[in-house]
C-alpha cells in the first residue's frame, strides 16, 4: 500500500503517523502539510519537518492548557507526543551522541504524560521491578470505580515505545471496558536510551514481573489477564506465554515464528550484494533503519554480531508449550514476516485461531498499519467472547 511516498518505508511511518488519527494521535491534514514538505528518502528533512509541526501542535497544547481547555490541551499534546516519536523514528546512526534524538524521545515522553494526566480517568505512570531496576509503565483504567476488569498486559517490539502503546492498543481497549497495563522492556524506548538494556529472548524474564506487578493491583482482574505484544513482540510475547501460565489468553499482533530468519536473509542478500551491507544500507531505507536499530536495540556493532545475536528469538520447539488460547494475527503484505504467523500457528497445540488481514480491505500493511479500527474490532471481538465463557 503506497501512502504519500514511493519509498516503502516513508510510506509505511507516514502511514502508521498518520494511522493514530483513530484515537486522537493524528490529523490527516497536518500529515499531509507535513509530508508535503519532505523529500523522498530524506531522513533530515524528515527529522526536521516532523520535529516543527511537533512543536507547533504541542505550543497549541501549552496555550490551551493555560486557558483552562482540558480537553482542547489533552488531544493536541496526544498528537504532538506521535509527531515527536516520528521525528526521531530514523534517527538511528548513533543515537546515544545524538542530542537532537536525545530531545525528540523526551519531548514525546513529556508531551504524552502531560496528555495521559488529563484523561477523563488518568493514567497511572509506573515502575515495574525488574532485576536490580525498573521498567517504566502506565495503567490505564477504563473507569475510577475500582471495579476488578479484564486487563492486558501490552508491549511492543522493534522500535515501539511506551507512549505509542496507548495510541497502538490501550485507547481501543479503554473504550470496550479493559483495564490496561503496559510498559517498555529492554531494548525499547527509553529502556535503551536510559538504562543501557538491551532486547532478551527469554521475554518470560521481562513478562513475569510485569505478571507479579499486576496482580498487586486491586482494580485488575488476575483470572484474566491478557498477555499481547506488536511487531517483533509477536515473538516475544509467544516467547514468554510458553513459560508464563497466569495469564488467561495471548495476542500476537502479528505472530512471529523466527526472528533469526529475518536477519539472516538480510545477511544473505548483502553478501550477494556488491558493495554488501554498506551499499544495500546506502540505497535502501529500509535496510538501513533495520541494521541500524538493530545495533542499538540488540547492543551489537556490525550486521554479523547481529545475525549472531538473533540466534536464539525463535519458537522452533517451544511454542506447544503455549497453554493459554492464543490468537494470531497475520497481514497479507507484511514486509518483515511474511508467511511466519502461518508457521507459529501450526505449530501451537492450545486452543487458537489466525486472522489473516487482506490487502484489499485495507488492513494488509505490517501489523495493520491504517486499519487500526479493523485491528482492533477483530481483537476485541475474539476477547470478548473469549472471557465470558
Amino acid at each position: 500500500m503506497k501512502f504519500l511516498y514511493d519509498d516503502e518505508s516513508f510510506s509505511f511511518e507516514a502511514l502508521r503517523a498518520a494511522g493514530y488519527a483513530a484515537y486522537g494521535g493524528a490529523d490527516l491534514g497536518e500529515v499531509l502539510v507535513t509530508c508535503r514538505k519532505i523529500p523522498e528518502g530524506d531522513e533530515e528533512a524528515w527529522s526536521a519537518q516532523w520535529g516543527a509541526t511537533a512543536a507547533r501542535v504541542e505550543r497549541i497544547g501549552r496555550d490551551a492548557l493555560a486557558a483552562g481547555h482540558r480537553v482542547s490541551a489533552r488531544e493536541a499534546l496526544l498528537r504532538a507526543s506521535n509527531y515527536y516519536r516520528t521525528a526521531d523514528f530514523y534517527r538511528r546512526e548513533d543515537p546515544a551522541a545524538d542530542t537532537e534524538s536525545e530531545r525528540l524521545a523526551m519531548a514525546s515522553q513529556q508531551t504524552f504524560a502531560d496528555a495521559a494526566a488529563l484523561l477523563d480517568t488518568p493514567a497511572r505512570a509506573v515502575r515495574i521491578p525488574y532485576e536490580d531496576t525498573t521498567l517504566p509503565g502506565y495503567l490505564f483504567f477504563a473507569d475510577d470505580s475500582g471495579t476488578p476488569r479484564p486487563t492486558l498486559i501490552y508491549h511492543g517490539g522493534y522500535d515501539s515505545t511506551l507512549e505509542e502503546n496507548y495510541l497502538a492498543l490501550a485507547a481501543g481497549a479503554l473504550r470496550r471496558g479493559y483495564n490496561v497495563l503496559t510498559f517498555d522492556g529492554p531494548g525499547q524506548g527509553s529502556t535503551v536510551r536510559d538504562l543501557g538494556l538491551h532486547f532478551r529472548p527469554d521475554w518470560e524474564a521481562v513478562v513475569t514481573p510485569a505478571v507479579d506487578f499486576a496482580l498487586t493491583v486491586p482494580e485488575l482482574d488476575a483470572e484474566k489477564l491478557v498477555l499481547v505484544g506488536t511487531s517483533l513482540g509477536g515473538y516475544l510475547a509467544a516467547r514468554a506465554a510458553a513459560f508464563e501460565h497466569r495469564i488467561a489468553a495471548c495476542v500476537l499482533h502479528d505472530g512471529v515464528d523466527d526472528f533469526h530468519e529475518v536477519v539472516k536473509a538480510l545477511a544473505a542478500r548483502a553478501a550477494a550484494t556488491p558493495g554488501g551491507i554498506e551499499e544495500m544500507m546506502a540505497q535502501d531505507t529500509q535496510v538501513r533503519w533495520v541494521v541500524r536499530n538493530g545495533r542499538w536495540t540488540l547492543g551489537v556493532s556490525d550486521l554479523d554480531e547481529l545475525v549472531k545475536a538473533s540466534e536464539a528469538y525463535t519458537m522452533a520447539g517451544i511454542a506447544d508449550r503455549i497453554a493459554c488460547p492464543t490468537l494470531v494475527l497475520d497481514a497479507e503484505n507484511d514486509q518483515f514476516f511474511k508467511g511466519q504467523p502461518e508457521r507459529l500457528i501450526g505449530e501451537l497445540t492450545c486452543q487458537k485461531e489466525l486472522i489473516l488481514f487482506r490487502e484489499d480491505e485495507g488492513g494488509g500493511e505490517h501489523c495493520h498499519e491504517g486499519a487500526i479500527s479493523l485491528f482492533h474490532q477483530r481483537t476485541f471481538d475474539w476477547l470478548d467472547t473469549l472471557l465470558a465463557h
